[in-house]
């Protein structure tokens, strides 16, 4: 995959474009690429992939702990999927007011016009959205460009989407996360110096240095993985606010990884969450959380060994 500046770079080349965020690059998106895949290559097109950053809501409404992925992320996540180009679009509120015949000709058809046009269901752009379906199809009728309308995305009978996605990482339910993904929910940060408590409880932790844009599953404990370098361990994750130490104020990612005693401050490491164990909770002496921690490492190797 090449990520482009514009699509004036293509004029040597047959291509479709598709548009859209992609944001957590959901089973729904992948089905429907790799279906445009296959059928740009029974064509003999190039498969254009358009997307924004930031994301639309980050310049319209901004929201913090919104987005499943960063948007390194999903560079690679949508470059598995084998498209031939990603075209990013730098959005911000000039782009937002734009009427839609202006959108298309500054960005869609301002080189050589795609031979295909797919568009999501849903999927509207321009001021007051009124870049529709219809629009699109009217503004084609004379440019020799087919716009097909993508169906709605569903799996296992039910629907998907990113919003989807967000609801149930906010209610901690990162097994069906998973099934929406059709992969482990993970994140990635580089590792900060903590309080150490962990460290003087010989229970030590990874602390993660937070995306204030990222989505987070809900406070609690979880049974995870972490990658570091090209090895992985299990581990037990606790997002929450730390509430035996804390006055409960901030949210921290700390990740307890199994059998591993080495020095990683600095680097970065990917948490993948398998499962929820249960809620955050403030213990009333140290003990007690010591305890805890030993139980929720127990269920750890006992899940990952069954």
């Amino acid at each position: 995959m090449k990520v482009i500046k514009s699509l004036n770079e293509l004029n040597e080349f047959d291509y479709a474009v598709t548009i859209g965020n992609f944001d957590g690059v959901h089973c729904g998106h992948q089905k429907v690429i790799r279906n445009i895949k296959d059928e740009c290559e029974k064509s003999n097109l190039k498969l254009v992939v358009v997307t924004f950053t930031p994301h639309p809501i980050q310049i319209l409404n901004p929201k913090e702990h919104y987005l499943i992925n960063s948007y390194s992320e999903r560079r690679e996540l949508l470059s598995e999927l084998g498209i031939d180009y990603l075209f990013e679009i730098e959005f911000n509120r000039d782009i937002s007011l734009m009427p839609p015949k202006d959108f298309l000709d500054e960005f869609i058809f301002n080189a050589k016009a795609p031979a295909k046009f797919y568009l999501g269901h849903d999927f509207a752009f321009g001021a007051q959205k009124k870049g529709n379906h219809s629009f699109v199809k009217k503004y084609c009728e004379d440019i020799n460009t087919e716009v097909i309308v993508l169906c709605s995305f569903d799996v296992e009978g039910g629907k998907v989407s990113s919003t989807i996605v967000r609801e149930a990482l906010a209610d901690g339910d990162v097994e069906s996360v998973r099934k929406y993904l059709k992969r482990d929910y993970f994140i990635r940060g580089r590792v900060i110096k903590g309080a150490g408590r962990g460290r003087q409880i010989g229970i030590p932790t990874a602390n993660l240095d937070l995306d204030r844009y990222r989505r987070y599953p809900k406070n609690g404990v979880y049974i995870t993985k972490t990658k570091f370098g090209e090895s992985t361990w299990y581990s037990v994750t606790n997002i929450g606010h730390n509430p035996t130490f804390t006055d409960g104020m901030g949210v921290f990612v700390e990740t307890h990884i199994l059998d591993f005693d080495n020095d990683i401050y600095g680097n970065e490491i990917e948490v993948s969450f398998i499962k929820r164990l249960r809620d955050e909770k403030k213990f009333d002496s140290v003990n007690d959380l010591i305890e805890q921690i030993n139980l929720d490492v127990d269920k750890t190797r006992e899940y990952f060994n069954d």
